[in-house]
């Protein structure tokens, strides 16, 4: 005969703590440009590879960072590229804490939109900044997930780092997170 086990704790001990007070807000992602589950403008699509969007990185802002956030980190990555690794589009890592969002085109480091204390990090393409989606064609649907992570501290990256070992360190590093999964095709 197997013995049973009864959960002897009421919901309200459960529960006692749970105040509104005491409920920390939810770490969110938003943008004007992108949207979850929908298919992305040829404006967020490369210019360059066959492609010939706008290249223009989606605004974007985010709320509720946990207690203890020393800075943010914004990684954009395909997991469908036909790689064997997916594709890094864009990575940026030590945004300072007080800023809490991007204007569209941030991306584009001629613009100068994104704090010069930042660190960024070469995307798939061989450069620094954002590199827009540019699937290859036939290939499908591609999911692009747009990620915010609230940093614990700001990372010290070797020059050069390679898109392995920051998202490494993102991860390690990160108290939480909010991904916009937007998506994108060529016919």
């Amino acid at each position: 005969m197997r013995p049973t086990f009864k959960l002897a704790l009421p919901i309200s001990i459960l529960l006692a703590g749970l105040s509104g007070t005491a409920v920390a807000e939810q770490f969110t992602l938003k943008s004007t440009d992108i949207q979850a589950g929908e298919t992305m403008s040829n404006t967020q699509e490369f210019q360059g590879f066959g492609c010939e969007g706008g290249n223009l990185s989606p605004q974007l802002s985010w709320e509720g960072a946990p207690d203890g956030t020393a800075a943010f980190a914004i990684q954009v990555y395909d997991p469908d590229a036909p790689t064997g690794s997916g594709w890094w589009h864009w990575q940026v890592v030590n945004i300072p804490k007080d800023v809490t969002s991007l204007d569209a085109g941030a991306g584009d480091l001629s613009k100068n939109l994104i704090p010069v204390s930042v660190t960024h990090i070469n995307n798939d393409y061989g450069s620094k900044g954002f590199g827009g989606a540019c699937p290859p064609k036939g290939h499908g649907v591609h999911r692009y997930q747009f990620t915010v992570h609230a940093l614990s501290k700001k990372l010290e990256l070797p020059e050069g780092a390679s898109s392995a070992l920051t998202g490494y360190m993102v991860n390690a590093n990160s108290l939480a997170s909010s991904t916009i999964e937007a998506l994108y095709e060529r016919k």
